[in-house]
């Protein structure tokens, strides 16, 4: 494809993406949700070549401040497939979505340079929402986290021929997620390699009952979400490089909780169906956990990536 004329120098987005917990216990590389922690980017066009980056919070003096940074290699990403030049960039991040913990911080990084490049791009080419799903996908490798960061809810994603593909649906006001972050973590790649290449048709057979039952109970019946978030799939084989986390795991379902493993873990997830149980939640694992866990208590979030077109931000640049 010829490339198209260059995004003008000055030209900023403001974009701001979920954190997400894929699997949810039985719903291994299909189910996700978007949950209410952010992380925010402004990018902005510049004269000169390559890109430089600023990070506050999550990740300063740690992730790249260059053209390797995952955000940056998304927006550049977002501008090949549309045909255009490749402008300097600026960026400047501040991020609150824990690393390596299981809350789908790469995903949120890609989501939110696609996200950069369709706001840079805005009157040029539109990034429409397949694309932006299938171009995630293809940088992160699965769709069950970026599902939810592009569109927010609950979300089931799945491969076709021809790609893949999503359906968003609302979550049940009842449902009260709750979040425990520890000081550890765990790369999404040791956490696969540690799976079995096949596993018992009785075990699929299972997670095939259970994820149908998490649907209903997520957006319909609470009530049934300790049953709903049994597994038999991943969350056993992964325990030994999580042990403290699939001992709390454990622990809390043995008093009527339905916790998993959020995302490969090794933070963990509990799916409360009232907000009591958020609070009966943090107060076993903090009389019970044998390292320091954080807390987070989230609302599930409901739009999703969201983006500040450059017409708007230049207009109300604070």
């Amino acid at each position: 494809m010829t490339a198209r004329s260059a995004v003008p120098a000055g030209r900023a987005v403001r974009v701001r993406v979920p954190a997400t917990s894929a699997n949810l216990g039985p719903g291994f590389d299909s189910l996700g949700l978007a949950l209410s922690v952010y992380d925010e980017v402004v990018v902005r066009v510049r004269p000169e070549p390559g890109a430089t980056v600023t990070v506050e919070g999550v990740g300063a003096g740690e992730v790249a401040t260059d053209d390797s940074n995952l955000v940056v290699r998304a927006v550049r990403r977002g501008l090949e497939h549309a045909g255009v030049e490749q402008p300097g960039l600026e960026l400047h991040a501040v991020n609150a979505i824990a690393h390596g913990r299981g809350m789908g911080s790469s995903a949120a990084a890609i989501v939110a340079g696609l996200m950069a490049a369709r706001g840079l791009l805005e009157g040029v080419v539109d990034l429409d929402a397949s694309t932006l799903l299938t171009l995630a996908t293809e940088m992160e490798g699965h769709p069950d986290n970026v599902a939810p960061a592009l569109f927010g809810g609950l979300t089931i994603a799945w491969m076709t021929a021809e790609g893949p593909a999503v359906k968003r649906l609302l979550v049940h006001r009842g449902v009260s997620p709750v979040v425990f972050v520890p000081t550890s973590t765990l790369s999404t790649k040791l956490a696969r390699s540690l799976q079995p290449a096949s596993v018992p048709h009785e075990d699929a057979a299972f997670n095939v009952s259970r994820s149908a039952l998490l649907v209903a109970a997520l957006i319909q019946s609470p009530e049934l979400l300790l049953a709903a978030t049994e597994d038999r799939l991943h969350q056993s084989y992964r325990a030994s490089a999580m042990p403290e986390t699939d001992a709390l795991i454990g622990l809390l379902r043995q008093h009527g909780l339905a916790a998993v493993v959020s995302g490969a873990g090794p933070s963990l997830l509990v799916l409360g169906s009232d907000p009591s149980q958020r609070l009966t939640a943090a107060d076993l694992v903090e009389r019970h956990a044998q390292s320091d866990w954080r807390a987070l208590m989230l609302a599930v979030d409901l739009g999703g990536a969201t983006v500040v077109p450059h017409s708007a931000l230049e207009a109300d640049p604070a």
